[in-house]
């Protein structure tokens, strides 16, 4: 995959992630510099924030999947299913 198409993926799939936050009452960010990242704030905590980034993974199946994954590394969920990856983000930042 090339480098411009792969920057354009992980651009979508964090502005989609960014829209599920807007439901759940947080302030997201998507920093298009290089890598891509979602900066994550609850509003009148600035504080309490996270990073989040898209990165492919190829699966068992031998498909492409995107997956968005905390600052630490650890993978947080599918990219296909931002609402559910939204929801453990304000579960995440509300235990803080």
């Amino acid at each position: 995959m090339q480098d411009g198409v792969r920057d354009h993926a992980r651009s979508y799939h964090l502005h989609r992630l960014a829209n599920a936050l807007d439901t759940e009452g947080f302030h997201a960010t998507v920093k298009t510099s290089y890598p891509a990242a979602l900066h994550v704030f609850i509003p009148g905590a600035a504080m309490l924030a996270e990073s989040i980034d898209c990165v492919p993974e190829t699966g068992d199946d031998g498909r492409l999947r995107w997956y968005y994954r905390w600052s630490w590394g650890e993978v947080l969920h599918d990219a296909a299913d931002p609402p559910a990856a939204a929801a453990k983000i304000a579960e995440v930042l509300a235990a803080r």
